[in-house]
């Protein structure tokens, strides 16, 4: 198992992890919980072996594999299928040693390697993956350079779940995702093999995709079983527990102390007395669980509500290329008092219609009605670099109360929650919660009528996002959100809206119908995928449309390809079954390479007929 005993971690003075103990069992799913620069991305670290420990030690079994995320996108001219398939390491060194190999035997070692590690269908496993994680079949085959940052570290993301490490290290892996790639994540972890510890603060995933919760507090680990819905459970009956044991022991400590202060000095009690003070000494103190507050958010009431609709739009068009609209034929309303939650995979147009909804875009045709003296809030991820990083939060917010006292300033500095000496800290040294605190509390500052959140919980530990969803609930005006976490959603939205298709349609169901939507969609987009090379091309009588922009000269020599490679795979296995002594020496790995022929010979049959299937598209066309 993974053991961590008695471990201590300092980085830069700070003691970050005290004399932590834990012990994960294989094949356990854990979510690794606390508070932001409580030390959980150390931990990684240092189970990595990446950081030196001041005092005990980290026990993993020697033939794990470790995987983690990378920290920078991979960027190359090769496919994401290729760059996917570029991560399990044994393969590759197998398929390239299968290549030049001529000794038999060796032939037959490799050969049997392959079936023990399911090599043959290492490609759709790779698709299956980009896929749930929102890549169609067309755009696994562009280069990887050709996309932007945050989809090539989905990628990556892809690349670490395919290589299936025995020890899987996610670190915040939905800040990359949408809540569709969120939901497909969540059901991969819940059904990951191996052992798998995540760092997250999405309370959805905590509770369906982990069995154990590992608790980073104060520098100490805390093991516990189950989700986070029963962590919190047995957190707080551990808190009730250890008020009443500390108030028992506060008790008896005074009747003891009253003991020895009484018969101290009387001989006869002396004894008596002393017996006590070594009880007393021996009595330890209960270390009871002592909660942080959470500084709370807030967002100012409009001065004056608002006669619905607030917007209206219809039959809008909208985008950054008229020839080219991202959204067509858009007719929509929103109320004073609506709290909307727009759904659809990133690239769908979600951004879009926010920019639309927050006049930050012209619409190309059609009609937006907006209420005289709407007042729009619009908090978006990109806008956390906009701060001056050499400013403070007090500095920021008396650039929007130029002529007002101190006192008042300081007040609202405080109200968005940096009281204190917290006003005066530079922007570049906050955190990344503390910054979207500040950018909240900035966008909202005049008390907007709507308020549009785009993916504002991506730097918000647990308690902070609750402190979200309890203030978007007590805010009188209307509220638009994209969101990642379900969370959020389930507990602030009252309408859902879904943006696919290139225009925005009203989803009647909860999201849990949303979810099995979403995993049916993408479970038959997996299907599809390895359809594509199984089904004969006169089975086909429907296509995708993107599917269609991979140039068919490309499939049919990748086609080729294929065919050459289990070509040649066949043939040294052949050659490795004609050993005259194989079947005596070891029947099993005879066995096993009659195994491997029969799957090479499938997926030879596969290739064949995707070959013909591109071929006969292109003599088509």
């Amino acid at each position: 198992m993974l053991s961590m005993s008695d471990i201590s971690v300092r980085i830069a003075g700070r003691l970050l992890i005290d004399h932590g103990t834990a012990q994960i069992v294989p094949g356990a799913r854990v979510g690794l919980i606390g508070r932001n620069g409580a030390g959980k991305s150390t931990l990684f670290q240092a189970i990595r072996g990446e950081l030196p420990l001041e005092t005990g030690s980290i026990g993993i079994p020697p033939r794990w594999r470790i995987g983690s995320l990378a920290q920078e996108a991979p960027n190359g001219p090769e496919s994401l299928i290729e760059v996917v398939l570029r991560a399990d390491l044994e393969r590759n060194a197998l398929l390239t040693e299968a290549e030049i190999a001529h000794d038999p035997h060796r032939i037959a070692d490799i050969q049997t390697r392959l079936v023990d590690i399911d090599a043959h269908s290492a490609p759709a496993r790779a698709a299956a993956i980009l896929s749930g994680l929102g890549f169609s079949t067309a755009e696994q085959a562009r280069a990887c350079s050709e996309f932007s940052g945050g989809w090539r570290m989905r990628v990556a993301l892809a690349a670490t779940l395919f290589a299936a490490p025995d020890l899987l290290l996610l670190d915040e892996p939905t800040n990359y995702l949408d809540l569709e790639g969120t939901l497909w994540l969540e059901d991969h972890l819940a059904n990951y093999p191996r052992t798998v510890i995540v760092i997250s603060h999405d309370r959805d995933l905590l509770d369906s995709s982990v069995d154990q919760i590992l608790h980073l507090d104060r520098g100490r680990l805390t093991l516990y079983r189950g989700s986070y819905s029963s962590y919190e459970e047995q957190r707080a009956t551990r808190e009730m527990l250890d008020a009443k044991h500390a108030k028992r022991q506060d008790a008896e400590r005074k009747r003891l102390q009253a003991f020895v202060d009484r018969f101290k000095a009387k001989a006869s009690k002396a004894r008596q007395a002393q017996s006590r003070v070594k009880m007393l000494e021996k009595m330890k103190p209960v270390a009871a669980l002592i909660r942080q507050e959470v500084r709370e958010i807030s967002f100012p009431a409009p001065e004056k509500r608002l006669s619905p609709p607030i917007i209206a739009v219809d039959g809008v068009s909208v985008g950054y290329d008229r020839k080219h609209p991202v959204l067509n034929r858009v007719t929509l309303r929103i109320d004073d008092d609506d709290r909307i939650a727009l759904l659809g995979a990133n690239g769908n147009g979600k951004s879009t219609l926010v920019k639309l909804l927050a006049g930050r875009l012209a619409p190309f045709s059609g009609k937006i009605t907006r209420a005289d003296k709407l007042a729009v809030a619009y908090f978006a991820q990109h806008q956390l670099d906009e701060l001056n990083e050499d400013g403070s939060p007090y500095d920021h917010v008396r650039k929007l109360m130029p002529d007002a006292p101190e006192s008042k300033v300081r007040g609202r500095v405080g109200a968005i929650g940096f009281s204190g000496k917290a006003g005066d800290t530079l922007v570049k040294s906050l955190s990344g919660g503390e910054k979207a605190r500040l950018l909240l509390g900035l966008a909202t500052f005049f008390g907007p009528h709507m308020i549009i959140l785009d993916e504002p919980t991506n730097h918000l530990d647990i308690d902070s996002r609750a402190a979200l969803a309890e203030a978007i609930n007590e805010f009188p005006g209307a509220v638009i959100m994209v969101s990642h976490d379900r969370y959020l959603i389930d507990s602030c939205a009252d309408r859902l809206w879904v943006v696919a298709d290139r225009t925005v349609t009203p989803w009647d169901g909860d999201l849990d119908e949303y979810r099995r939507m979403v995993l049916s969609a993408r479970g038959m987009q997996m299907r599809e995928s390895e359809g594509n090379q199984r089904v004969p091309a006169r089975a086909k009588t429907a296509r995708n449309k993107a599917e269609k922009r991979v140039p068919l000269k490309q499939k049919i020599s990748e086609a080729e390809a294929e065919i050459a490679r289990i070509a040649d795979i066949i043939s040294k296995i052949d050659a490795a079954l004609t050993l005259p002594d194989l079947f005596q020496r070891d029947p099993q790995q005879a066995a096993r390479l009659g195994k491997a022929r029969a799957g090479a010979a499938s997926a030879l049959q596969r290739a064949e007929e995707a070959w013909l299937e591109a071929s006969s598209l292109h003599d088509e066309a």
